[in-house]
């Protein structure tokens, strides 16, 4: 009896114990739950806030309102949503230049069609800066370089051609879209190939990149660059370098009848033939116009027929294209004043001016 007493005490124990840690175990999972709710809860409130408070102060904006807005305002500024990414910009340049190489307003029109551009500052000078002249061979400043992030953009793939690709960044060619050089890290190379007037000693030189063809470069070369010729001829050096384009068939084989002239020693006289007569044979049959010009400037004309043959200009006329095209030339008439570029029929008073400074006239 006392035994069946026990064993029941003995039960009702365990029952007790088992219920006991039931609880303990419920008590646990709620707490549990509780902090799990309470940290959605403070979530979710935060968010309403944010975006009430956004609604109410037009601040203080949610991702969830940012990820869905296309465009939002806050105090005095839009923003705007893209779906390009950061588009990294390194502008290369001398803060020396002054307001010539002033790349802000480049940088704001280039941001109107790319505008999640992000630009930094590379000074010429600073170690960065050389290594990134060497690395681009960069000729002139300001200079854009671009990360590979401007791949993923429709701008670059409408317009590939103008950019140089380096590994993963994209130098811009900058002369191509209009962005005039500030300042030029190198100048054209004036060899004894060259067709030169003028002392080589001289304290200016004047490179010409001329097209035999383009109505613009008769303008330039008879009515700006004959005068200047003429009034500086013991003080300034003229260099004459071929850019026959490409829209003008018979310019290539005009840079070789005057190169074949140039054999004889009468380069400029062949020049001012071809400028005078241009409209003889520029678009039409040229052989005997060209011919007649060689006769009347006084050619050996066995000579000059073996030229036309073997056309050994034909490398020189393509350096100075290439050297041309490096600088970022592409239109003729161009030319530099020592390091000042120009480009177009400029008129004679404009160069004048510009050798005059540079001589302390």
């Amino acid at each position: 009896m006392n035994e069946e007493k026990i064993q029941r005490s003995d039960s009702g124990r365990g029952d007790m114990d088992e219920v006991k840690a039931v609880k303990r175990e419920f008590r646990k999972k709620r707490q549990n739950y509780i902090s799990v709710i309470i940290l959605l809860a403070g979530l979710l409130l935060g968010s309403i806030f944010v975006d009430v408070a956004q609604f109410f102060g037009k601040s203080g904006f949610s991702p969830r309102v940012i990820k869905e807005a296309e465009i939002l305002t806050a105090g005095d500024k839009t923003w705007v949503a893209y779906t390009d990414p950061i588009i990294g910009l390194k502008v290369i340049n001398d803060p020396n230049c002054g307001e010539v190489c002033d790349a802000s307003e480049p940088i704001k029109w280039m941001k109107k069609v790319l505008p999640t551009i992000k630009s930094e500052i590379i000074t010429v000078d600073s170690p960065a800066g050389k290594s990134m002249v060497e690395r681009y061979h960069i000729k002139s400043l300001p200079a854009f370089v671009f990360d590979e992030n401007v791949t993923k953009t429709e701008v670059y793939e409408q317009a590939k051609e103008m950019f140089t690709q380096v590994d993963n960044t994209y130098l811009l060619n900058s002369e191509q879209i209009g962005i005039k050089p500030g300042k030029y890290l190198e100048l054209p190379k004036v060899s004894d190939g060259d067709n030169k007037f003028g002392p080589d000693d001289a304290k200016v030189k004047v490179v010409i990149y001329s097209d035999f063809a383009c109505p613009y470069c008769k303008i330039f070369y008879e009515q700006s660059l004959r005068k200047a010729m003429a009034d500086y001829k013991d003080k300034v050096q003229f260099v004459f370098k071929h850019l026959p384009l490409d829209m003008h068939p018979n310019a290539a084989e005009a840079a070789t009848i005057s190169e074949c002239a140039a054999q004889q020693g009468k380069f400029w006289e062949m020049a001012d033939k071809l400028y005078a007569g241009q409209k003889e044979w520029a678009s039409g049959e040229k052989s005997d116009v060209f011919k007649n010009y060689a006769a009347q400037i006084g050619l050996n004309m066995a000579k000059f027929s073996q030229c036309l043959s073997e056309k050994p200009s034909e490398q020189k006329i393509a350096e100075d294209k290439a050297e041309a095209e490096s600088f970022g030339i592409s239109g003729a008439p161009s030319f530099f004043i020592n390091d000042q570029f120009f480009n177009g029929a400029i008129n004679y008073d404009e160069i004048k001016k510009e050798i005059d400074n540079i001589l302390g006239i």
